[in-house]
């Protein structure tokens, strides 16, 4: 089986290069493949990073409809005071 390969040339800067292959030797790998493993490992971070981001976002909207749904429920005479304390910190911590 031949794994089709496509040739680039990349542009580094001279200390870049030199870890690379300081890296390259002290592993005993050639250094194009220590630049392909570093490009596989860099693509599929990114989509661990996007799984990372959509599930703490799923969490948090999770949450606070959780707790807005209880609030409502249980205690609505505390939730104009909730909200007001929320928009006062969101200010002095967040700047917005």
């Amino acid at each position: 089986m031949t794994i089709k390969q496509r040739r680039y040339t990349v542009r580094l800067e001279q200390d870049q290069w030199e870890r690379l292959e300081q890296q390259s030797r002290s592993r005993g790998v050639p250094t194009a493949d220590l630049i392909r493993t570093a490009v596989d490992l860099l693509l599929s971070g990114d989509s661990l990073k996007d799984m990372s981001r959509l599930r703490l976002a799923r969490i948090g909207e999770f949450q606070h409809l959780a707790l807005d749904v209880l609030i409502r429920e249980q205690f609505p005479q505390y939730r104009d005071r909730i909200v007001a304390e929320t928009d006062k910190r969101v200010e002095l911590y967040h700047g917005a």
